[in-house]
């Protein structure tokens, strides 16, 4: 089968290209699944660097997320359309999956719109839910808000109730965010500070930031008190640092969020995070949006896209 494969990391790509590899085969406890879809997240591109937490031995194929077909596992039908957690593997023709990691795909959403729901809104489920705790009512103020990430953190704040704020760079692409997930307000970045604390009449209660750098600094500038500022990553490229004297005069809280080892450390709430979100997507309360569909062979037109955020939600890779 065909599978894009990492033989050397690298900061340009030159260690990455398809290649020809053995169509994994049929085992107990696993799931055959032909992709139809599969989603690309921002740690792909850094695992083909080295620059992730996640250091798989060489040679790999990335891919955490795919939507496809069933082609033989115990206790799954061949042809059901399906949904699959891979952490890696995904970006291929065929991946083996652990069986408790796939589930049915939603009729109503395509394979590429079920594909980008796992890795994405499970982030924002632990962060907004688990770790920051938010209610109906509260303003969450969302960095990145044109991404992947931030976009679904966008949505499910509007399903959980809050007031959002959605923040981003680029005014153009904030325009489709106003249109198609209709936020309480958008606000651009840098410079957003004194506008957030207009809109809230004193301070975000929450600020959901997968940015880093600059629009962390700013961000402890108009948190509330009380306030939880929730780091998910750093698309900025600087690791920012905050003086405790800050959230000590503040009170506000920094929160650390990683979905994935959030679920490993508390398997029992792992679980029932991904059912709540996939139950919020089965109820139409929430929808990823896919912002282009690429062919596998055109996969380094879509990690590039995704290097330079040229993007309004999600790109999917199809094989």
């Amino acid at each position: 089968m065909r599978a894009l494969v990492v033989s050397a990391l690298s900061p340009e790509l030159s260690g990455t290209a398809l290649a020809d590899v053995p169509a994994p085969a049929p085992a107990p406890g696993k799931v055959l699944v032909r992709v139809k879809a599969a989603s690309l997240n921002y740690p792909d591109l850094l695992m083909t660097r080295g620059d992730y937490q996640l250091k798989p031995p060489l040679p790999f194929t990335p891919g955490m997320e795919v939507a496809g077909e069933v082609i033989a596992g115990d206790g799954f039908t061949p042809g059901a359309a399906v949904v699959c957690g891979t952490r890696l593997g995904g970006f291929a023709e065929m991946v083996s999956v652990d069986a408790a990691a796939v589930r049915p795909k939603p009729a109503h959403l395509s394979f590429a719109e079920a594909a980008s729901v796992g890795t994405a809104y499970l982030t924002a489920y632990v962060a907004l839910v688990r770790l920051g705790m938010a209610r109906a009512g509260e303003w969450a103020l969302i960095h990145g808000a044109t991404g992947g990430v931030g976009l679904a953190a966008v949505d499910l704040a509007r399903a959980l109730g809050c007031r959002v704020i959605a923040a981003s760079r680029s005014a153009e692409k904030l325009a489709v965010v106003a249109r198609d997930h209709a936020p309480d307000a958008t606000v651009t970045t840098p410079g957003f500070r004194e506008a957030v604390k207009e809109i809230t009449g004193g301070g975000a209660d929450l600020i959901y930031d997968p940015v880093g750098g600059d629009v962390f600094d700013e961000s402890t500038r108009c948190i509330a008190f009380g306030g939880r500022l929730l780091v998910v990553g750093f698309t900025s490229g600087r690791i920012a640092t905050v003086s405790t004297n800050m959230p000590l005069i503040k009170g506000f809280s920094v929160i650390g969020v990683r979905a994935g080892e959030y679920g490993r450390r508390f398997p029992d709430k792992g679980r029932e995070n991904l059912d709540a979100i996939w139950r919020l997507a089965a109820e139409r309360r929430i929808r990823p949006r896919v912002h282009a569909e690429y062919p596998l062979a055109d996969w380094c037109a879509a990690f590039e896209a995704m290097r330079d955020s040229a993007m309004v939600g999600k790109l999917v890779l199809v094989p």
